[in-house]
C-alpha cells in the first residue's frame, strides 16, 4: 500500500467521538481519531516500512504519525532520527507512546533516553523516562545496571514533585515500573513510591490527577505480577 492508500484508509476509520478524546488529551488538527485496535489490521497487510513511516510521520496528523510507529523498523532508525521524531512529537501520546516505544527497540535506547532525560524539556524528559519503562517491562533484568537504575530511583524522588507535569506522570511510572518489573530492586522501588506519596499532575482544563506509585505496585502484587515482562513492547 502507498501513502495516499494508507492515509485514505485511516481517514474511513475515524470517529469523532474518538477525535474529541484524542484532542482533550492534547491532539490537534490534522487527525481523523482512529482507536489503535482499529489500526492492526491495516498494520498486518503492510507489516514494516520505514520509508513509508517516515511519509507519515512527516504529514503531522496524529494518526497518521501514531501509525507510523506500528510499522518503524527501529533497528534501520538512528539517533538523529529519533531526535526528528521527538522534534515533531508535539504531546505526550506521541512522546511516551510512538518515539519512546519505537526508541525501546533500539540498542542504542539508553544511550538516547538518558540525553533526554538530561535535557530539561517536558516531553523529552517524559520520552526518556517512559522508554526506560518500556525497556525494563520487556528486556532481561540483566540487561541493566542495578547501581545506574537504583541511583534513577534517587533522582525521582529528589526531583519528582518539582518536575513538569507529563515528565511528573512518566517518573511516577518508572517508580512502578521498577517496582514490578526490576526484580534486584523491588524493595528500593516500594520504598521510593512511599517516600514520594502522592504525585499531582494537572491536565490543563481537566480535573487535576494524582499518581500513587505504591497503590499501583501493591495492586499489581496481589494479582501475582511481580516480575512481569511484556513480549512485544510495540503491539
Amino acid at each position: 500500500m502507498d501513502f495516499e492508500m494508507v492515509m485514505q484508509e485511516l481517514q474511513a476509520l475515524g470517529k469523532e467521538r474518538i477525535k474529541k478524546t484524542y484532542i482533550s488529551n492534547g491532539a490537534h488538527e490534522p487527525l481523523y481519531g482512529v482507536a489503535t485496535g482499529a489500526m492492526k489490521p491495516l498494520a498486518r497487510k503492510i507489516k514494516i516500512d520505514q520509508p513509508l513511516a517516515e511519509q507519515l510521520y512527516a504529514t503531522g496528523n496524529y494518526d497518521a504519525m501514531y501509525f507510523a510507529g506500528i510499522i518503524a523498523d527501529p533497528m534501520t532508525m538512528t539517533e538523529a532520527d529519533f531526535e526528528r521524531w521527538m522534534d515533531g512529537a508535539y504531546f505526550y501520546m506521541l512522546s511516551d507512546y510512538v518515539v519512546a516505544v519505537t526508541l525501546a527497540e533500539t540498542d542504542f535506547a539508553q544511550v538516547v533516553a538518558d540525553r533526554w532525560i538530561a535535557s530539561g524539556e517536558e516531553l523529552r524528559m517524559s520520552a526518556g523516562w517512559s522508554c526506560y519503562c518500556w525497556l525494563l517491562g520487556n528486556r532481561p533484568d540483566s540487561e541493566f545496571s542495578a547501581k545506574k537504575i537504583a541511583s534513577m530511583l534517587d533522582q525521582v524522588k529528589n526531583r519528582i514533585h518539582d518536575s513538569p507535569d507529563r515528565t511528573k506522570s512518566a517518573m511516577n511510572n518508572f517508580i512502578y515500573t521498577v517496582g514490578i518489573s526490576y526484580l534486584p530492586l523491588h524493595d528500593k522501588a516500594v520504598e521510593t513510591a512511599k517516600a514520594v506519596g502522592p504525585v499531582e499532575v494537572r491536565r490543563g482544563k481537566k480535573k487535576s490527577s494524582i499518581l500513587f506509585a505504591s497503590e499501583n505496585i501493591q495492586k499489581d502484587l496481589d494479582r501475582g505480577l511481580l516480575g512481569f515482562k511484556r513480549k512485544n513492547v510495540r503491539c
